[in-house]
Protein backbone atom coordinates (compact mmCIF):
# COMPACT_ATOMS: atom_id res chain seq x y z
CA UNK A 1 0.00 0.00 0.00
CA UNK A 2 1.34 3.94 -0.76
CA UNK A 3 1.02 6.25 1.76
CA UNK A 4 1.82 9.57 0.58
CA UNK A 5 3.56 11.92 2.90
CA UNK A 6 3.41 15.96 2.72
CA UNK A 7 6.61 17.87 4.71
CA UNK A 8 6.16 20.82 7.19
CA UNK A 9 7.79 23.99 8.25
CA UNK A 10 12.23 23.72 7.92
CA UNK A 11 11.94 22.41 4.60
CA UNK A 12 11.76 25.30 2.26
CA UNK A 13 14.67 26.56 0.09
CA UNK A 14 14.98 29.85 -2.33
CA UNK A 15 14.52 27.82 -5.88
CA UNK A 16 11.96 25.85 -4.56
CA UNK A 17 9.20 25.24 -7.09
CA UNK A 18 10.45 27.12 -10.07
CA UNK A 19 11.27 23.95 -12.45
CA UNK A 20 7.18 23.00 -12.07
CA UNK A 21 6.39 27.12 -12.60
CA UNK A 22 8.35 27.00 -15.81
CA UNK A 23 7.79 23.27 -17.11
CA UNK A 24 3.78 23.06 -16.14
CA UNK A 25 1.10 25.37 -17.29
CA UNK A 26 -1.64 23.85 -15.54
CA UNK A 27 1.40 24.58 -12.01
CA UNK A 28 1.81 27.76 -13.41
CA UNK A 29 -1.76 28.98 -13.07
CA UNK A 30 -2.02 27.54 -9.85
CA UNK A 31 0.95 29.92 -8.66
CA UNK A 32 -0.34 32.79 -9.86
CA UNK A 33 -3.95 32.05 -8.42
CA UNK A 34 -1.98 31.96 -5.33
CA UNK A 35 -0.17 35.14 -5.73
CA UNK A 36 -4.04 36.76 -6.60
CA UNK A 37 -5.33 35.16 -3.60
CA UNK A 38 -2.44 36.00 -1.07
CA UNK A 39 -1.99 39.31 -2.14
CA UNK A 40 1.28 39.76 -2.89
CA UNK A 41 4.10 37.62 -5.10
CA UNK A 42 4.99 34.60 -3.23
CA UNK A 43 6.22 33.19 -5.99
CA UNK A 44 9.33 35.70 -6.33
CA UNK A 45 10.09 35.03 -3.15
CA UNK A 46 10.15 31.09 -3.42
CA UNK A 47 12.03 31.72 -6.73
CA UNK A 48 14.64 34.40 -6.20
CA UNK A 49 14.08 36.22 -2.75
CA UNK A 50 16.91 36.06 0.39
CA UNK A 51 16.72 33.14 3.12
CA UNK A 52 15.33 35.41 5.48
CA UNK A 53 12.32 36.37 3.56
CA UNK A 54 11.69 32.64 3.11
CA UNK A 55 12.09 31.96 6.67
CA UNK A 56 9.29 34.69 7.65
CA UNK A 57 6.48 32.15 9.08
CA UNK A 58 3.64 33.92 6.94
CA UNK A 59 6.09 33.07 4.08
CA UNK A 60 7.24 29.62 4.88
CA UNK A 61 3.88 27.69 5.54
CA UNK A 62 2.27 28.55 2.14
CA UNK A 63 5.33 28.09 0.34
CA UNK A 64 5.69 24.41 1.27
CA UNK A 65 1.96 23.96 1.05
CA UNK A 66 2.43 25.12 -2.73
CA UNK A 67 5.12 23.33 -3.77
CA UNK A 68 3.83 20.31 -1.75
CA UNK A 69 -0.32 20.20 -3.43
CA UNK A 70 0.71 21.42 -7.13
CA UNK A 71 3.13 18.64 -7.16
CA UNK A 72 0.58 16.69 -6.05
CA UNK A 73 -2.10 17.68 -8.21
CA UNK A 74 0.15 17.85 -11.64
CA UNK A 75 0.60 13.79 -11.27
CA UNK A 76 -3.55 13.55 -12.13
CA UNK A 77 -4.45 9.94 -12.48
CA UNK A 78 -0.93 8.93 -11.18
CA UNK A 79 -1.69 10.42 -7.68
CA UNK A 80 -3.26 7.16 -6.08
CA UNK A 81 -2.78 7.46 -2.09
CA UNK A 82 -3.83 4.35 -0.21
CA UNK A 83 -3.00 6.89 3.35
CA UNK A 84 -1.85 10.13 3.73
CA UNK A 85 -0.46 12.11 6.00
CA UNK A 86 1.93 15.74 6.78
CA UNK A 87 4.15 16.86 9.49
CA UNK A 88 2.26 19.99 11.38
CA UNK A 89 1.79 21.91 8.57
CA UNK A 90 1.90 19.58 6.35
CA UNK A 91 -1.17 18.04 7.38
CA UNK A 92 -3.31 20.72 5.34
CA UNK A 93 -1.20 19.47 2.11
CA UNK A 94 -2.73 16.20 2.90
CA UNK A 95 -5.93 17.24 3.72
CA UNK A 96 -6.29 19.28 -0.09
CA UNK A 97 -4.46 16.24 -1.58
CA UNK A 98 -7.09 13.32 -0.73
CA UNK A 99 -9.96 16.21 -1.86
CA UNK A 100 -10.75 17.39 1.55
CA UNK A 101 -10.13 20.60 1.08
CA UNK A 102 -10.38 23.02 -2.07
CA UNK A 103 -6.69 24.29 -3.04
CA UNK A 104 -7.69 28.02 -2.31
CA UNK A 105 -9.63 26.59 0.75
CA UNK A 106 -6.18 25.00 2.02
CA UNK A 107 -4.04 27.84 0.77
CA UNK A 108 -6.48 29.99 2.59
CA UNK A 109 -6.37 27.93 5.94
CA UNK A 110 -2.71 28.11 5.71
CA UNK A 111 -2.43 31.71 5.54
CA UNK A 112 -4.51 32.12 8.12
CA UNK A 113 -2.43 29.72 10.38
CA UNK A 114 0.80 30.98 9.15
CA UNK A 115 -0.17 34.77 10.60
CA UNK A 116 -1.97 33.28 13.87
CA UNK A 117 1.21 31.72 14.61
CA UNK A 118 3.80 34.44 14.45
CA UNK A 119 1.15 36.29 16.18
CA UNK A 120 1.08 34.13 18.92
CA UNK A 121 5.35 34.17 18.76
CA UNK A 122 5.34 37.92 19.20
CA UNK A 123 3.26 37.93 22.56
CA UNK A 124 5.87 35.68 24.69
CA UNK A 125 9.44 34.61 23.72
CA UNK A 126 9.33 31.44 23.06
CA UNK A 127 11.40 28.83 21.21
CA UNK A 128 12.14 24.95 20.64
CA UNK A 129 15.12 22.62 20.95
CA UNK A 130 16.16 19.14 19.58
CA UNK A 131 16.82 16.18 21.94
CA UNK A 132 18.90 13.51 20.50
CA UNK A 133 19.77 10.07 22.06
CA UNK A 134 17.10 9.97 24.39
CA UNK A 135 13.76 7.46 25.20
CA UNK A 136 11.07 9.52 24.69
CA UNK A 137 9.99 8.52 28.42
CA UNK A 138 12.98 10.13 29.94
CA UNK A 139 12.33 13.18 27.97
CA UNK A 140 8.95 13.48 28.57
CA UNK A 141 9.63 13.00 32.83
CA UNK A 142 12.50 16.22 32.32
CA UNK A 143 10.14 18.14 30.20
CA UNK A 144 7.40 17.54 33.44
CA UNK A 145 9.76 18.15 36.44
CA UNK A 146 10.37 21.87 35.21
CA UNK A 147 7.10 23.29 37.05
CA UNK A 148 8.03 27.15 36.84
CA UNK A 149 8.21 27.38 33.04
CA UNK A 150 6.27 25.93 30.13
CA UNK A 151 8.51 22.78 28.67
CA UNK A 152 6.51 20.69 26.49
CA UNK A 153 7.32 17.74 24.31
CA UNK A 154 6.32 18.97 20.79
CA UNK A 155 7.90 16.60 18.22
CA UNK A 156 7.97 13.13 18.42
CA UNK A 157 10.22 12.44 14.73
CA UNK A 158 11.82 9.33 15.03
CA UNK A 159 12.70 6.89 18.07
CA UNK A 160 15.31 8.50 19.76
CA UNK A 161 14.72 11.94 18.31
CA UNK A 162 12.06 13.78 19.82
CA UNK A 163 11.58 18.69 19.84
CA UNK A 164 10.86 20.17 22.69
CA UNK A 165 9.06 23.42 22.98
CA UNK A 166 8.20 26.64 25.22
CA UNK A 167 9.20 30.10 27.04
CA UNK A 168 13.12 30.70 26.63
CA UNK A 169 14.00 30.23 30.07
CA UNK A 170 12.32 26.49 30.37
CA UNK A 171 13.78 25.39 27.19
CA UNK A 172 17.31 26.69 28.48
CA UNK A 173 16.99 25.14 31.60
CA UNK A 174 15.19 21.88 29.92
CA UNK A 175 18.50 21.33 27.61
CA UNK A 176 20.95 21.59 30.52
CA UNK A 177 18.79 18.82 32.04
CA UNK A 178 18.61 16.71 28.76
CA UNK A 179 22.26 16.71 28.47
CA UNK A 180 22.43 15.48 32.32
CA UNK A 181 20.43 12.48 31.37
CA UNK A 182 22.36 11.23 28.83
CA UNK A 183 21.11 13.38 25.73
CA UNK A 184 23.98 12.90 22.99
CA UNK A 185 22.45 16.67 22.35
CA UNK A 186 20.02 19.09 23.29
CA UNK A 187 20.46 21.74 20.97
CA UNK A 188 17.96 25.18 20.79
CA UNK A 189 16.29 25.36 16.95
CA UNK A 190 16.14 29.18 15.11
CA UNK A 191 12.67 28.75 15.01
CA UNK A 192 10.03 31.77 16.05
CA UNK A 193 8.34 30.26 18.70
CA UNK A 194 7.29 27.27 20.62
CA UNK A 195 5.35 25.75 18.29
CA UNK A 196 2.41 22.93 19.29
CA UNK A 197 2.93 23.91 23.10
CA UNK A 198 0.08 26.01 25.07
CA UNK A 199 1.97 29.04 24.13
CA UNK A 200 -0.05 28.90 20.79
CA UNK A 201 -3.31 29.04 22.59
CA UNK A 202 -4.24 32.75 20.77
CA UNK A 203 -3.65 31.41 17.37
CA UNK A 204 -5.55 28.11 17.95
CA UNK A 205 -8.53 30.06 19.20
CA UNK A 206 -8.18 32.23 15.68
CA UNK A 207 -7.94 29.34 13.49
CA UNK A 208 -10.36 27.36 15.33
CA UNK A 209 -13.04 30.12 13.63
CA UNK A 210 -11.62 29.40 10.30
CA UNK A 211 -11.46 26.12 10.21
CA UNK A 212 -15.08 25.88 11.64
CA UNK A 213 -16.03 27.85 8.78
CA UNK A 214 -14.70 26.48 6.31
CA UNK A 215 -16.31 22.95 3.98
CA UNK A 216 -14.48 20.25 4.44
CA UNK A 217 -15.19 17.30 2.08
CA UNK A 218 -15.14 12.83 2.74
CA UNK A 219 -11.54 12.19 2.06
CA UNK A 220 -10.82 9.72 -0.53
CA UNK A 221 -8.20 8.03 1.61
CA UNK A 222 -7.82 8.08 5.19
CA UNK A 223 -5.31 10.73 6.61
CA UNK A 224 -3.10 9.83 9.60
CA UNK A 225 -3.39 13.00 11.46
CA UNK A 226 -0.88 14.16 13.85
CA UNK A 227 -2.85 14.75 16.97
CA UNK A 228 -4.40 10.93 17.49
CA UNK A 229 -1.72 9.13 15.12
CA UNK A 230 -3.77 6.97 13.49
CA UNK A 231 -6.54 7.17 10.69
CA UNK A 232 -9.23 9.55 10.76
CA UNK A 233 -11.92 9.84 7.84
CA UNK A 234 -14.73 11.44 9.85
CA UNK A 235 -15.13 15.10 8.44
CA UNK A 236 -15.76 16.72 12.17
CA UNK A 237 -13.10 14.70 14.00
CA UNK A 238 -10.56 15.79 11.08
CA UNK A 239 -11.70 19.26 11.67
CA UNK A 240 -11.65 18.90 15.86
CA UNK A 241 -7.78 17.65 14.63
CA UNK A 242 -6.27 20.13 13.29
CA UNK A 243 -7.64 22.82 16.17
CA UNK A 244 -6.20 21.26 18.39
CA UNK A 245 -2.53 20.22 16.72
CA UNK A 246 -1.42 23.84 17.15
CA UNK A 247 -0.92 23.06 20.98
CA UNK A 248 -0.89 19.17 21.24
CA UNK A 249 2.88 17.23 19.92
CA UNK A 250 3.22 16.08 16.55
CA UNK A 251 2.86 12.26 16.73
CA UNK A 252 4.71 11.74 13.97
CA UNK A 253 6.70 8.15 15.47
CA UNK A 254 3.29 6.65 15.82
CA UNK A 255 1.56 7.47 12.86
CA UNK A 256 4.19 5.99 10.75
CA UNK A 257 4.03 2.70 13.23
CA UNK A 258 0.17 2.85 12.94
CA UNK A 259 0.74 3.21 8.70
CA UNK A 260 2.82 0.24 8.80
CA UNK A 261 0.45 -1.53 11.02
CA UNK A 262 -2.74 -0.85 8.28
CA UNK A 263 -0.59 -2.24 5.41
CA UNK A 264 1.74 0.43 4.15
CA UNK A 265 4.82 -0.56 2.88
CA UNK A 266 5.96 2.16 0.38
CA UNK A 267 6.13 5.81 1.29
CA UNK A 268 6.32 8.84 -0.95
CA UNK A 269 7.59 12.35 -0.37
CA UNK A 270 5.30 14.97 -1.98
CA UNK A 271 6.84 18.32 -1.42
CA UNK A 272 10.35 20.04 -0.85
CA UNK A 273 13.28 17.95 1.03
CA UNK A 274 13.67 14.60 1.51
CA UNK A 275 13.95 14.67 5.87
CA UNK A 276 10.33 12.42 6.03
CA UNK A 277 11.92 9.49 4.42
CA UNK A 278 14.95 9.44 6.56
CA UNK A 279 12.29 9.71 9.63
CA UNK A 280 10.58 6.94 8.01
CA UNK A 281 13.59 4.86 7.59
CA UNK A 282 14.52 5.10 11.43
CA UNK A 283 11.20 4.25 12.18
CA UNK A 284 10.68 1.22 10.35
CA UNK A 285 13.70 0.16 8.54
CA UNK A 286 12.41 -1.64 5.41
CA UNK A 287 10.14 0.43 4.22
CA UNK A 288 10.01 1.35 0.57
CA UNK A 289 10.78 5.26 0.39
CA UNK A 290 10.94 8.11 -2.34
CA UNK A 291 10.05 11.46 -3.70
CA UNK A 292 7.55 12.56 -6.16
Amino acid sequence: MKAYLFPGQGSQFIGMGKDLYDNNIAAKNLFENANQILGFRITDIMFSGTDEELKQTRVTQPAIFLHSVIKAIILGEDFKPDMVAGHSLGEFSALVANKVLTFEDGLRLVYKRAMAMQKACEIQPSTMAAVLGLDDAKVEEVCASITDEIVVPANYNCVGQLVISGSVEGINKACELMKAAGAKRALVLPVGGAFHSPLMKPASVELEQAILSTNFNTPVCPIYQNVPAKAVTDVNQIKNNLIAQLTAPVRWTQSIQSMVADGATEFIECGPGNVLQGLVKKIQKDAITASV
